[in-house]
């Protein structure tokens, strides 16, 4: 079982949920936030294999390339430029998709390999935790991910997604069986739930919802949930002594309170996404 949680905005607590249903779950976590990768902040587990993320980008041979303009007139990504007689590459535009090679009459293309990242593997209280770390500057997330999600491991998998609904966690959804959808209540909150909601909805997959900051009362979110009959799994309520433990960098779940809360939440999340 493949466990989306993902949130329509940045800051509601999505990693927060993410670490702290791991070890309810005794879950393995998978943190695909690949350009702010928090996660192992929290669960601080020993990293034990690290691995490059490489890309492929063409490279031009000036003896042979005779500046037709061909190359440039195939590449979707602009990732080549003709000025005056000369092909101008720009690598980090590039997707590794082949086509200027293949229009190449001169063989003057060929393709090499650069590390755009990396991929950590950890462990901690015997859950297995991966994490996909994009280099500074690089603008493609998509390879980072897709490497990183390659072959999961048995049993349940939480995959921390990106923040928002881009390519990046479309790409995370499509190995997910299921998803749980962090807001918080707020005008924000229900905007980009509501978009994150048409994204799941997609791809045909149960889901439910965990509001994060609850302030207890029928808010937004909670009408929402009713009038849409979307199934709300659980709350995190507001509360100084959650910001304490969370601005040390601990586990919610270590503490009494919130070990119920967390353990509550994983019970319903079973029975909303019918697994034993």
């Amino acid at each position: 079982m493949n466990i989306a949680i993902l949130s329509g905005k940045g800051g509601t607590g999505k990693t927060t949920v993410s670490t702290n249903l791991a070890l309810a779950l005794n879950a393995n976590y998978i943190d695909c936030d690949v350009e702010e990768p928090n996660g192992f902040l929290f669960l601080k587990p020993k990293v034990y294999k690290t691995q490059k993320v490489m890309v492929e980008y063409p490279v031009i041979d000036n003896d042979k390339c005779v500046s037709c303009g061909e190359c440039v007139n195939v590449c979707q990504f602009n990732a080549l430029a003709k000025v005056r007689d000369d092909i101008m590459l720009f690598q980090k535009l590039c997707h590794g998709c082949g086509a200027c090679e293949i229009v190449c009459k001169y063989n003057a293309l060929t393709y090499d390999k650069r590390q755009i990242g990396k991929i950590e593997k950890g462990i901690v209280r015997d859950i297995n935790c991966n994490r996909g770390i994009l280099n500074i500057g690089e603008p493609m997330a998509v390879p980072v991910i897709r490497e990183l999600l390659k072959g999961l491991s048995d049993g349940v998998n939480l995959i921390d997604c990106p923040p928002g609904t881009s390519c990046n966690v479309v790409n995370a959804l499509k190995y997910s069986n299921g998803a749980i959808l962090v807001t918080e209540p707020s005008q924000f909150g229900l905007h980009d739930l509501k978009m994150a909601l048409e994204l799941v909805k997609m791809y045909n997959i149960p889901f439910g919802i965990v509001i994060n900051k609850d302030d207890g009362e029928d808010n937004i979110i909670k009408r929402f949930c009713k009038e849409e009959k979307v199934r709300l799994i659980g709350t995190i309520p507001y509360s100084k002594d959650t910001a304490v433990i969370y601005s040390k960098g601990e586990i919610l779940y270590d503490d009494l309170h919130h070990k119920r809360i967390f353990d509550e939440i994983s019970k319903t999340l079973k029975e909303v996404l019918s697994w034993t």
